[in-house]
């Protein structure tokens, strides 16, 4: 990450409407922010979507486009969740080869980090992990020596703790 470049935790209250996501990642977009990680999930109101955001860049230009944000039609809320304590996790499915020579190994690998197996064949091991992102990082760089085939990541979600919204 270039200098003066973090990571910031953004989140969005939406109205749930096709084009929503595409008018958000373009104001990131213009401002030379990359988005590393983007959740879009419905909530308890058929009306409204979540949008749980990891982008990186400055904080001076995240300013902006909070602003930007805020005046979009369809932005109900949005706040920069960066540096709160917050509820928060992520899910991983990674495929890694496993001839049976390794399996006991690779299965005690992944029950120190939680994770459990849910496919096995001949010559591959999936494994389901949950937790934060530190968390997960670590266990995929662990299973790299092993070679990972495939690997899918949720992307960070996110809520305020106790009577705060999100």
């Amino acid at each position: 990450m270039e200098r003066n470049q973090e990571q910031h935790t953004i989140s969005l209250l939406v109205a749930n409407r096709p084009g929503v996501l595409i008018r958000i990642a373009l104001v990131f977009s213009r401002r030379g922010y990359n988005l590393d990680s983007v959740v879009v999930s419905p909530t308890h109101r058929p009306e409204y979507s979540r949008m749980n955001l990891v982008a990186s860049g400055d904080r001076e230009t995240l300013g902006q486009i909070i602003k930007q944000l805020d005046k979009l039609v369809d932005v109900i809320h949005v706040a920069d969740h960066t540096g709160e304590e917050l509820i928060e996790g992520e899910i991983a499915f990674i495929k890694v080869r496993c001839p049976v020579e390794r399996r006991t190994e690779l299965l005690q690998l992944a029950h120190h980090f939680k994770a459990r197996s849910v496919d096995l064949t001949e010559t591959t091991l999936t494994f389901e992990a949950t937790g934060k992102t530190a968390k997960l990082n670590a266990f995929q760089m662990m299973l790299e020596k092993y070679g990972i085939i495939e690997s899918v990541r949720s992307g960070k979600l996110i809520m305020a703790r106790g009577q705060g919204a999100t």
